[in-house]
């Protein structure tokens, strides 16, 4: 009997998630259910920030509306010339090395690279005890809807957000691997952008999601360039959601390699092998011959390389802006308030980080269509990349930091060093104190 049970629970709670969600999220209609979520998220977030502030013995609200963000030391922007000699002196005194060291340790203490790899900081508490603000307990009232919250998101999102994501992600398998079969004509370009954003909107439902899109007259057209800044995997489900686009990567195992293999029989995606990847000309080649197909769908690409915390765009990798073509720039930008969307990878496996996200109250974001793009006459790869990257941080108000976002893994690289090296030793020159 107890079989019998839970096969009847297991069909009624499947029946309700299709009736309810799936099948409106495959027709792109909404019955109101998420908009009514989000009504009483807000308003219970609203209401447990105002008991924080009440709860404060001593109210600091310099402390409380101000992100660690902004900065914890006072940095000295003077040159190394003026700094470390002046006017008044031209040889080499010891004291330089104070210079130097004051410089290591307002990097040790806090550099603009490493913060942009851990969670950004919150204005208030949003109920989760993963974010950076540590829950400290200010009433029996608030600590009560904490607990109220656990369940909710344990016991009743997780499940939900698993069977979502379980039948999309099924789903994007069967039906590319179907259409798949077809002869290439427009009915199977048709087919597969249906199975695409289908099962993007069925993903999407999965993590609660709510996205704004903004100037969708700008949205990319085929035979272009997608670029956008990267803060998490669920990027490219959160613009697929709108539109299809060719994804760019490298061929993985696993889940992931069955979806890549599914997917690219039905559309053109560009999946590399590792040895592949490798090979600068070998990529570039393949994603020209792409663009050069106008009636292929606009290439996904995320310049950065890696993900960063919602609040900055890190250096462009030049290799996107030297294929030739249409640049679309699209801005990210995710509220933290709800979830946080960032993905530490050195810090978190998918699986890990999966589970943090369907455990979040929602993904709510805003997307950002920008106006076209293309290569200035006598501009090169690099400038036309930072021209984009300035775009993109300005739209979606991030903070533009010119470092490579590989060195969340890397060491500094020598050259960086030896830049500084180089630099002292000229301004000695220069002032006669050498020579």
């Amino acid at each position: 009997e107890l079989g019998w049970l839970a096969a009847r629970l297991g069909a009624a709670w499947l029946s309700l998630v299709f009736a309810l969600i799936v099948l409106p999220s495959a027709l792109g209609v909404s019955l109101g259910i998420s908009e009514a979520y989000m009504w009483v998220l807000v308003k219970t977030l609203e209401w447990a920030t105002i008991r924080i502030e009440k709860g404060v013995k001593k109210p600091q609200p310099e402390v409380l509306k101000t992100p660690a963000a902004n900065g914890i030391i006072e940095r000295d922007e003077t040159p190394m010339e003026k700094e470390v000699t002046g006017l008044h002196r031209m040889e080499f005194q010891f004291s330089d090395i104070f210079y130097f060291c004051r410089k290591g340790f307002e990097a040790i203490v806090e550099d603009e690279v490493t913060q942009r790899f851990s969670s950004e900081e919150l204005v208030s508490w949003n109920l989760l005890t993963r974010t950076n603000v540590n829950f400290h307990y200010i009433s029996l009232r608030l600590t009560v809807v904490w607990v109220i919250g656990v369940i909710v998101r344990y016991c009743l999102l997780l499940p939900l957000r698993f069977t979502l994501a379980a039948i999309g992600i099924t789903s994007m398998i069967v039906g590319t691997t179907l259409v798949g079969q077809l002869p290439n004509s427009s009915v199977k370009n048709y087919l597969s952008e249906v199975v695409h954003l289908t099962c993007s909107r069925i993903l999407v439902r999965a993590l609660s999601g709510t996205i704004h899109y903004h100037n969708k007259e700008n949205k990319p057209q085929k035979g272009g360039i997608c670029v956008a800044n990267h803060t998490s995997p669920i990027d490219a489900i959160i613009l697929t959601n709108d539109g299809c686009y060719a994804m760019v990567g490298q061929v993985h195992g696993g889940l992931m390699g069955v979806i890549q293999r599914a997917t690219v029989k039905a559309c053109p995606h560009v999946w590399f092998e590792r040895s592949e990847i490798k090979d600068r000309h070998l990529v570039t080649k393949r994603l020209r011959e792409h663009v050069a197909d106008k009636s292929k769908l606009p290439i996904l690409i995320f310049p950065e390389g890696t993900c960063i915390n919602n609040t900055s765009v890190m250096m462009f990798k030049k290799g996107s802006f030297e294929i030739g073509g249409t640049i679309y720039p699209v801005a990210i930008k995710y509220d933290p308030q709800f979830g946080d969307a960032f993905w530490n990878s050195s810090k978190y496996n998918i699986v890990s980080y999966l589970l943090r996200i369907m455990t979040s109250w929602a993904i709510v974001c805003n997307v950002w269509y920008m106006p076209p793009m293309v290569r200035k006459e006598g501009e090169d790869a690099v400038q036309f990349a930072n021209r984009v990257r300035s775009a993109i941080a300005h739209q979606g108000g991030l903070t533009e930091l010119p470092w490579d976002g590989g060195l969340k893994r890397a060491k500094v690289k020598d050259s960086f060093k030896e830049e500084q090296q180089k630099n002292y030793s000229k301004m000695l020159v220069r002032n006669g104190s050498i020579g």
